[in-house]
């Protein structure tokens, strides 16, 4: 496969710069990069973006991630290796990313058990984290960028 132009993001400066402001913002806010690296990674899986899954594992090594949390995060549900808010931060990206699998993308038992875990600013943050990453996908998809070009 070949991509079918540079990636938008770099084609136009001023969207790269949004993109990445946006990012900093769940960190800042004080979200683990842990967790936010599992979340990044997880949507990638979902969405078949093989830049962000080929690249997500690497910045989550460089957090300090375990090669089994990486392994086993598409099937974090059975795997023994996530807090209870790992999971519940898991059970919103699946969520807000698969929008169109149920009339009720994000149902309350799911929103409801992120609230337990995170308070309005740390969800407002992992929400905003989830979108982000949902957005690299589709760039990357739509334009089919090359997995292994991006090295973080």
């Amino acid at each position: 496969m070949q991509e079918r132009m540079g990636n938008p993001a770099l084609v136009l400066p001023e969207a790269m710069q949004a993109l990445n402001a946006l990012s900093k913002v769940p960190t800042e806010t004080g979200l683990s990069p842990k967790l936010l690296e599992l979340v990044n990674l997880r949507a990638s899986q979902i969405n078949g973006c093989s830049v962000c899954i080929d690249g997500h594992w690497r910045v989550a090594r460089k957090h300090g991630e375990t090669d089994e949390r990486l392994f086993a995060v598409a099937g974090w549900r059975d795997a023994p290796y996530y807090s209870e808010a790992e999971r519940a931060a898991l059970a919103l990206t699946e969520a807000v990313t698969r929008t169109s699998d149920r009339a009720d993308p994000v149902p309350d038992q799911i929103w409801d058990e992120a609230t337990r875990h995170y308070d309005g600013r740390s969800l407002a943050a992992l929400v905003i984290a989830i979108a982000n990453i949902n957005v690299w996908n589709r760039l990357n998809i739509a334009t089919r960028q090359i997995a292994g070009a991006w090295k973080p």
